[in-house]
């Protein structure tokens, strides 16, 4: 527990506490962890502990307690000694796993615990030999912890303990349900109580949020650093008092206003020692789960020679995204440690908006990523006066001053990723092949050039896109006649098609009429790696269509009340109401969207919350459970930084890195909940996500576009609907 005495098999006392101490100066209850280690392996012969009250209480050897198995060569066996029997009186056996073996006893005297010390001859206290019968001699390394914990603790331990025993309310409930109608006598919408969360209400329309109109995407890319030295702030409030991400409709916003440059987040180096972890651990013994403190877990480190200029350059990650990067830094070429993804379309094909996506989804996931978008830095340095004229493929002059552009932001995204930086999104036309080659030339031996191709053939969403960009381009924002606007951007798009060449050079994708998400193909070529990979499955699955999704946090649950975290309990009184209340609320909010879905977690708390809601598909998730506290699960965090402080306070550096001991990071739940986002961008119906505090706080960083670094930190109560789920995040998709 960190407090008190802890004596090895020696003798030796730890802590500088006095050897005689008493239990009540100790102010609490001994904990013993008895273990043997033996590398020969004799699998028919299972190690057993026998001896006096209150261990066994018979030295019987077929009422011997038996050891379980922690690892290949080691057994154990953990027990609470009672205050009144201070010292143990027993001897080491083996049992044959066939009962018609003798058992085998140690050979000398008695062993004698008293207060957590082995007395007797040190050498016996650390080796335990048996005789077999060809006269070979089994021996066993000896281990023998004591530790005193409060009987708070082990009331507490016990409370956790016998709840997560419980056997849980929802086990009948399928992973996949529809309810046909409501429940006989539930309680609906005519309880005037259940009516007060939705008079303040408004349904959010995406075409009115938030300025979400006025935002040109573009603008949002990276701060041009050749051009000005001012940066752009993308801070924002990190407290989410409504969740309601609302995927706008495309023909209303031009693209993803919620999408800000976020600050670069620190990143990993595999070649950073880890610090150990201490944990308690609940092991079944005699008459009680055990308390014991763990023994401080090895540490793992190895060089892998990185190039010191890029070992800053691994993804903020876990999981299949930090072995593919360790991977791609030892075995890839020096240049693919760095990915440029360089867009090419026609202009109105949804370059930008994909570039948006595409950053948000990388940055996500960890990766340091950063949008260069080769229009800002035009307008920074020409104007946004340009006619079509400008764009014409004989004018000299304009095709010089659009390359020194294109050169400009090409050297500030090499630039970055020299100092770091993982993947660039380099957003612009790119439509000839010259273009290209200068681009892929710039890149030799820096970075890892793929083109991502935008092909457009519908008119409709063409002509859209079109007005869209008049509408809110700065290159028209001077431009108080529509219709002029509108014929000089036309011109413009003439001048870029009669010498457009497709891309049919080098690593490519291909997008070809995927704007609808209703089938379109996408093309790949010359296309390996992780990265590649993951971009190509998320491009894949991405379209258009709007639709809103709903995030809430489950109704209150017993542990909720008593501040432990994890577990699965069920709902308290006040989260019954709130059950309720959801079920009230999303019947109105969807009541016009049958199509729509439920998503939980497997934990019974959200199932539960869910459950009132009828007339929609429900779909359990176990990469929705909250994130897993490992030995802390059930403890309050008063318990864990009185009993586990090097935890508690690791944790508090960093809550973003931190994993429980035999848990979950934050970083690990990113990746189990990217299937999560890969469905949800994939849905075109409504989804209300009822899941945890962590989980909901990955999802809607996601949407928000917030940096890793605020996740951990972001509010997110039991109570969303009483102050409202109107907050709009548009998010294009």
């Amino acid at each position: 527990m960190g407090t008190g005495t802890s004596r090895n098999a020696d003798g030796g006392l730890h802590g500088g506490e006095e050897r005689e101490e008493s239990l009540d100066q100790a102010g609490g209850q001994l904990y013993v962890s008895l273990k043997m280690e033996n590398y020969k392996k004799k699998g028919d012969l299972i190690p057993h502990i026998y001896g006096s009250v209150p261990l066994v209480g018979s030295w019987d050897s077929t009422k011997a307690l038996s050891m379980e198995r922690e690892s290949a060569s080691m057994w154990e066996l953990s027990f609470v000694v009672p205050p009144n029997h201070e010292t143990l009186d027993f001897k080491f056996l083996l049992k044959p796993k066939h009962g018609y073996m003798p058992c085998i006893v140690e050979e000398g005297p008695n062993r004698l615990l008293t207060g957590g010390t082995l007395q007797g001859d040190a050498r016996h206290a650390r080796l335990a030999l048996f005789k077999l019968d060809n006269e070979e001699v089994l021996e066993y390394r000896v281990f023998i912890k004591a530790d005193r914990v409060s009987p708070f603790d082990l009331a507490a331990s016990w409370r956790a303990y016998q709840d997560n025993l419980r056997p849980s309310t929802v086990r009948g409930i399928p992973d996949v349900s529809i309810n046909a109608a409501p429940e006989t006598g539930h309680e609906n919408s005519s309880s005037a109580s259940l009516e007060l969360d939705l008079e303040h209400y408004v349904v959010p329309a995406p075409s009115t949020s938030a300025n979400s109109g006025l935002v040109y995407a573009a603008n949002l890319a990276e701060n041009p650093r050749s051009l000005t030295s001012s940066g752009v702030s993308g801070d924002r409030p990190a407290t989410i008092k409504e969740m309601e991400v609302i995927i706008p409709d495309p023909s209303k916003v031009y693209s993803g206003s919620g999408m800000v440059e976020s600050k670069s987040v620190g990143t990993f180096s595999p070649l950073q020692k880890q610090d150990s972890h201490r944990g308690l651990f609940v092991d079944r013994g005699v008459g009680s789960p055990r308390l014991v403190k763990s023994s401080s877990s090895s540490t793992f480190s190895f060089d892998l020679k990185l190039d010191s200029k890029n070992k800053n350059s691994m993804p903020a990650a876990a999981g299949a995204v930090a072995a593919a990067a360790v991977a791609d830094q030892m075995l890839g070429p020096k240049e693919d440690r760095h990915l440029a993804i360089v867009l090419v379309g026609l202009p109105a094909r949804g370059k930008t908006f994909t570039a948006v996506k595409l950053t948000r989804y990388l940055r996500w996931l960890g990766h340091d990523t950063k949008h260069f978008n080769v229009g800002k830095y035009r307008r920074l340095k020409h104007g946004t006066n340009q006619s079509a004229d400008f764009f014409r493929a004989d004018n000299p002059e304009g095709m010089e001053a659009r390359n020194e552009v294109a050169a400009l932001a090409m050297d500030d995204m090499i630039a970055w990723m020299q100092e770091g930086g993982q993947v660039g999104i380099f957003d612009a036309t790119n439509s000839s092949r010259s273009r290209r080659n200068m681009l892929m030339k710039m890149a030799e031996g820096r970075c890892k050039i793929i083109f991502l191709e935008t092909i457009c053939n519908d008119e409709r969403i063409i002509e859209r896109n079109i007005r869209l960009k008049i509408q809110q381009s700065p290159d028209y924002a001077e431009e108080p006649d529509f219709e002029a606007g509108l014929q000089d951007f036309t011109t413009r798009l003439a001048n870029y098609e009669k010498v457009y060449e497709p891309v049919d050079e080098g690593s490519y994708i291909k997008m070809i009429d995927m704007a609808s998400g209703h089938g379109g193909q996408i093309q790949v070529n010359n296309i390996s790696g992780y990265l590649p990979g993951r971009i190509v499955f998320f491009l894949v699955n991405t379209h258009l269509t709007p639709r809103p999704i709903l995030l809430t946090r489950h109704g209150e649950s017993r542990d909720n009340v008593r501040g432990r975290i994890g577990g699965d309990s069920v709902l308290s009184d006040t989260g019954e109401i709130y059950m309720k209340k959801l079920a009230n609320f999303v019947e109105k909010r969807l009541k016009s969207e049958r199509t729509a879905s439920i998503w939980t977690s497997t934990l019974q708390r959200t199932i539960l919350t869910a459950s009132p809601i009828v007339g929609f598909p429900k779909i359990q998730w176990r990469a929705l459970d909250e994130i897993n506290a490992g030995v802390c699960d059930g403890m309050t965090y008063e318990e864990i930084k009185k009993n586990m402080p090097e935890e508690y306070e690791s944790r508090k550096k960093d809550k973003l890195r931190y994993r429980y001991p035999r848990g979950e990071s934050y970083l690990d739940v990113i990746q189990r909940l990217e299937p999560v986002i890969i469905e949800l961008e994939r849905q075109r119906a409504p989804v209300v996500v009822i899941s945890h505090q962590a989980v909901l706080r990955a999802l809607y960083a996601y949407f928000a576009d917030r940096p890793l670094k605020e996740i951990p930190h972001i509010e997110v109560t039991t109570r969303q609907i009483e102050i409202g789920v109107s907050l709009l995040i548009s998010c294009c998709g």
